[in-house]
């Protein structure tokens, strides 16, 4: 597989990215270690349940999402989504391998501020395969309408 079909549609209307492929991983921690990046810069997405609906949580592979500090910022609970809902939302992509990206899969998004101060930023491509990787401004403008906060500490 490659790039997801949705994502590489709505990357190609919104930024310059490059794309770099890697040897299968399971996780985003692993992919960061395969491919000799700091899992800070490598953005992970946790779907969330809210409300009868679904968010995206932006956090670095090296962080664990702290759901409580979420909830208390959102005023609102979240539970982590299953992995069937998952496949749901994200039908275009692999399972484990959620893009970072949830405005072209009509998901709010809320991105952690840690991973705002990366340099640069490396996505998931959909598979476990391919990273996407994007400048901050870039990986800003992909998250124009996201909220921003703090609900990650490092793993």
């Amino acid at each position: 597989m490659s790039i997801a079909p949705t994502l590489q549609r709505f990357l190609d209307q919104n930024v310059t990215y490059e794309v770099i492929q890697h040897e299968p991983t399971m996780s985003s921690t692993r992919t960061a270690e395969i491919c000799h990046i700091s899992g800070d810069r490598v953005a992970k997405g946790i779907v969330l349940r809210r409300d009868g609906g679904y968010l995206l949580a932006v956090l670095p592979a090296s962080h664990r999402i702290h759901l409580q500090d979420l909830r208390t910022q959102l005023d609102d609970t979240v539970e982590l989504a299953t992995e069937d809902e998952i496949a749901q939302l994200f039908r275009d992509c692999e399972r484990g391998a959620v893009p970072a990206v949830g405005e072209c899969y009509g998901l709010e998004v809320i991105v952690d501020d840690s991973i705002d101060m990366q340099p640069d930023v490396y996505i998931e491509g959909g598979d476990h395969t391919t990273l996407i990787h994007v400048d901050r401004g870039q990986f800003a403008h992909l998250n124009l309408e996201a909220r921003h906060g703090r609900f990650s500490a490092h793993a």
